[in-house]
């Protein structure tokens, strides 16, 4: 399972505009959400009929900033199944440079989506 998605930062994407700093540049909170709209994008193809999936883990690394203009391509590989546990490892990379920009694994656990929301009701 594998996805990439492209992002262009703007600036309700910033540390400044989410409360997670006060510079202009990418939000690590933003980059977290991409990463997992990217592991969503992997995964959601396999899953059956009332199936969906639920972050369970995260680690990441942001590692370079990113200024509002840029376009932020970010990649989500499977790197392990057991059930209906699955793990990505994600990857965020400048469009254009290629520079890495932050990295880590996302798990994700399969469930069924009525049973989930009856848990919690």
């Amino acid at each position: 399972m594998e996805a990439t998605l492209t992002f262009t930062v703007t600036e309700s994407d910033t540390a400044a505009a989410i409360g997670s700093g006060s510079l202009p540049v990418l939000g690590t909170p933003r980059l977290l959400a991409w990463c997992e709209a990217a592991t969503c994008a992997a995964i959601d193809p396999t899953l059956g009929d009332g199936s969906t999936s639920v972050g369970t883990r995260v680690t990441l690394e942001h590692l370079a900033a990113s200024p509002v203009g840029a376009s932020v391509e970010v990649t989500a590989s499977s790197s392990y199944t057991d059930g209906r546990l699955v793990r990505f490892t994600v990857a965020a990379r400048d469009a254009g440079s290629g520079k890495v920009l932050g990295t880590g694994e996302i798990t994700r656990l399969v469930v069924d989506a009525d049973r989930f929301m009856s848990r919690i009701s």
